[in-house]
């Protein structure tokens, strides 16, 4: 199951990269596509955390498992504080509604 969450995260990172890279023209659209794999991403990592057998009840615990910090040593700097604020939600069972 982790390795559909390092998949969305792979997606959302290619995504990053052409956001960075994207023309005026092309910005708004590539922003979009981001956002949208990002919290594919993050609803793909809620979905293994909630299958987890002794899921961390902190983010300290979190960030302690492999796992996580497989994924925090991929996420550029720019990301590591919505990351960061979408485990902690995870965490807590805090239920995201997004508008697109």
């Amino acid at each position: 199951m982790i390795n559909r969450v390092k998949e969305r995260l792979e997606t959302a990172l290619e995504d990053w990269e052409l956001m960075k890279k994207a023309s005026e023209d092309e910005a708004e659209e590539c922003a979009e596509r981001f956002e949208r794999h990002f919290y594919e991403f993050i609803d793909e990592l809620k979905n293994w955390y909630q299958h987890l057998k002794q899921p961390p009840s902190t983010i300290e615990e979190a960030e302690n498992l492999i796992e996580i910090k497989e994924l925090i040593d991929r996420l550029p700097a720019p990301l590591e504080l919505n990351f960061f604020t979408e485990l902690e939600l995870i965490i807590e069972g805090v239920d995201q509604v997004r508008f697109d």
